[in-house]
């Protein structure tokens, strides 16, 4: 985590490349998309949110190695439907759940933004996970998303960092069910 992290910081402005927090939660956003999002799509958006091409001169080889690496953890995880840990930053004592997660829910929502197709399966059925992860944001950023603003209104919020995390997993899972449902068992006879 922090060789990618260091790798992401030589990126040059005005790029704005994802940190790592961001980086996992946007790739989870990529992965629980409904149809695999080519590689050629989203890599570009980890050195620079918009997707911006890095100068010809920037050698990213170790960089999108160690890209691939973490999507493929992530996409194993998902896809067994088992525990991952999100990178995210523990901050200072006095920081609340929402802060500490922000930059991972910000990256998924990054994700969301340019590839929307996961939000077209039907607002009941994303409804309470989207509520999980969304909770963190600032509610200003989530117009027109009244039913979402309910869901989250009635949502308890987490106790402390380790509950927050255990949200994202579970919402991330919750998803997956969605948009990469598992295929029934065979019946026996």
């Amino acid at each position: 985590m922090s060789a990618l992290q260091g790798l992401l910081d030589t990126v040059p402005a005005p790029l704005e490349p994802l940190d790592v927090s961001m980086l996992d939660g946007f790739l989870c956003g990529v992965l629980l998309q409904p149809r695999r999002v080519p590689e050629s799509q989203w890599l570009p958006h980890v050195t620079d949110a918009d997707g911006r091409a890095l100068p010809a001169s920037i050698d990213a080889t170790r960089l999108h190695a160690l890209v691939r690496r973490r999507h493929a953890e992530l996409e194993a995880a998902i896809e067994s439907r088992q525990w991952f840990d999100p990178w995210v930053f523990e901050l200072d004592d006095g920081a609340t759940p929402s802060e500490a997660v922000y930059g991972w829910v910000a990256g998924f929502a990054t994700a969301m933004e340019f590839f929307p197709a996961l939000m077209t399966l039907g607002a009941q059925r994303v409804r309470e996970p989207l509520a999980l992860l969304y909770r963190h944001l600032d509610a200003d950023d989530l117009e027109d998303a009244d039913d979402l603003l309910e869901e989250i209104e009635s949502l308890e919020p987490p106790a402390d960092l380790a509950e927050a995390v255990e949200e994202l997993v579970r919402a991330t899972l919750l998803l997956a069910d969605v948009s990469r449902p598992k295929p029934a068992a065979p019946r026996r006879r």
